[in-house]
């Protein structure tokens, strides 16, 4: 089988992708859905993230992509410390809410959701699927994004849930791995 390659031109080849074609074929991609937040008390952020994934193992660090526009990062910057929250197939209305679909914003949404701290004091969801405590290790710029390293201090997670995904423009979750043989 060959791989469909089309050009910003529409024609067959690999030269310059257009916007629209590149994010046709990402939503092909499952991705996991991650909350990340920083701060605390009255002075907590966070958004619904995609762009989340390990970086390394020793020492633990995971890398997350904000948008230099997104009103969270500078309170990252300023905090030195986020976490990385990552959803269970039964929390699709915590993504939307803290992806700005409620028209909530701030501190208030953390309303929604049972929060509490770890060993950086970012929010942490506590019946996440999965959660990275994080200090900011490093931090690097594309022209669009920020690529931040977080250090993983902490990790709390749940073994019984199976992951929240975004695929075709819509969040879902995968089917089981079913053992082989």
């Amino acid at each position: 089988m060959v791989p469909n390659t089309i050009n910003a031109d529409g024609d067959a080849g690999t030269a310059c992708v257009d916007a629209l074609t590149f994010r046709a074929a990402m939503k092909k991609v499952a991705t996991p859905v991650t909350i990340i937040a920083t701060g605390t008390g009255d002075l907590r952020h966070g958004i619904t993230a995609s762009a989340v994934c390990s970086l390394s193992d020793q020492p633990p660090m995971v890398l997350v992509c904000v948008n230099l526009n997104s009103t969270i990062l500078p309170h990252i910057r300023a905090n030195r410390s986020f976490s990385a929250n990552f959803l269970d197939e039964e929390q699709s209305a915590l993504a939307q809410h803290f992806a700005g679909m409620t028209k909530v914003y701030g501190p208030e949404r953390f309303q929604l959701g049972n929060w509490r701290n770890l060993a950086t004091g970012a929010p942490v969801l506590e019946d996440a699927l999965t959660v990275f405590d994080c200090s900011l290790e490093c931090e690097y710029e594309s022209p669009t994004h920020a690529v931040l390293v977080g250090r993983v201090e902490a990790i709390m997670q749940d073994r019984t849930s199976r992951a929240l995904v975004y695929a075709g423009g819509q969040f879902s979750f995968p089917a089981p791995i079913l053992p082989m043989g």
